[in-house]
């Protein structure tokens, strides 16, 4: 799965794609994830990616023209997902996920300001996605967000791939059961808190029978 990232802040991404998981599964060849800085397919002395909204109106609005050359540059193919970052798109969700990890390539459009001219998301993107009904100052924070839940489904990245199986939202309507480790007593303040008597009891088909309820 290749990642691609189309950003006027690719320096954000460093501390991201070196660490943890992703930095392993990146060495292992199972992701690549790659960050361009949108400047690039600019024009102008001044590398101009934003200007005034037509009718006027509060804060920047980011140009097509870059975006579009960007995109072009980067020569999707029909295996690949162009995504908008954006926060009157459709709200991502663990079966998106499960979509866009079919993908063999993920592109992502970082918007920022005030917005991204709207015929970037009528004939350059093919979705828009939001990861929440919140803004935040750009479109990086949110590509991330996607990356790491999809990147999660792919065959490898994972070493206990039931983990992926058994977690929240891997099933309709069903969260995670509960998780307990030692020690056995913890003690906060004057209360003593202990794990539920089940999951010590060795009987393997009552603590499954216990998880599905919790689960539920």
């Amino acid at each position: 799965m290749k990642f691609d990232i189309i950003t006027i802040f690719p320096d954000i991404f460093k501390g991201f794609t070196s660490q943890s998981l992703l930095a392993r599964a990146q060495k292992k060849n199972l992701i690549s994830i790659k960050t361009y800085n949108l400047r690039d397919w600019t024009s102008d002395p001044h590398k101009t990616v934003d200007d005034r909204p037509y009718g006027g109106g509060a804060g920047m609005v980011m140009k097509v023209e870059p975006i579009s050359q960007a995109v072009k540059s980067l020569r999707p193919s029909k295996k690949t997902r162009i995504i908008l970052l954006s926060a009157k798109g459709k709200t991502f969700d663990q079966k998106k996920a499960k979509q866009l990890s079919k993908y063999d390539r993920l592109i992502f459009i970082c918007g920022r300001y005030e917005g991204v001219d709207e015929r970037v998301a009528q004939y350059v993107a093919d979705e828009e996605i939001s990861i929440g009904n919140y803004i935040l100052f750009g479109g990086e924070v949110a590509s991330m967000v996607i990356i790491e839940s999809v990147s999660r489904l792919l065959s490898g990245v994972i070493a206990k791939e039931e983990s992926v199986k058994n977690e929240s939202f891997s099933k309709e309507d069903i969260r995670e059961h509960p998780h307990y480790t030692r020690p056995e007593v913890f003690e906060m303040g004057k209360r003593k808190i202990k794990v539920p008597k089940i999951l010590l009891s060795g009987d393997h088909k009552k603590i499954k029978e216990w998880r599905a309820r919790r689960s539920r």
